[in-house]
């Protein structure tokens, strides 16, 4: 019977979903930074040199090891120096407009091809003909020239 229980309470452990106060995955300080602007610089806070670089440097270490999470540390940036502080703008409003123009000129790209593409195939004319064009014609007397001139030289 005691088999029985252990392997019962093993079968658990397994299949049981981890506990709630298991550790997050950590993101990484250099992943932090990367995804962060500067607010007095307006550059990525990994390039930044600043005091205020070297201030939200702390306070992002402050809160990694408080052991949130990159979304939650990123959202507490946002809390105290507003949306200019992340690198990459949300998809709301405005900045939606960041994320559609490359898409847009992308689509419109391959529209125009599509469309040009068959028309320049068909308007090129560079292709050779298979015999090439005829030259002047040659008169008798310059034909007999030409076979002196090749006997003379050996042809």
């Amino acid at each position: 019977m005691s088999r029985l229980v252990l392997v019962v309470a093993l079968l658990t452990a397994l299949v049981a979903p981890p506990a709630a106060g298991a550790a997050a995955p950590r993101t990484s300080f250099n992943d932090l930074e990367k995804s962060v602007m500067c607010v007095s610089c307006n550059v990525p806070l990994n390039i930044a040199e600043s005091p205020q670089a070297d201030r939200t440097r702390a306070q992002i270490r402050t809160l990694q090891a408080q052991g949130l999470s990159k979304q939650q540390i990123l959202d507490r940036l946002v809390d105290i120096y507003g949306p200019n502080v992340l690198a990459q703008p949300k998809a709301q409003g405005f900045n939606a407009v960041a994320y559609a123009v490359p898409v847009g000129a992308v689509l419109a790209l391959v529209v125009l091809g599509m469309v040009l593409l068959p028309r320049w195939r068909r308007t090129r004319g560079d292709d050779p003909p298979d015999d090439p064009p005829p030259g002047p014609a040659v008169s008798p007397a310059d034909e007999r020239r030409l076979d002196a001139e090749l006997a003379r030289f050996g042809g």
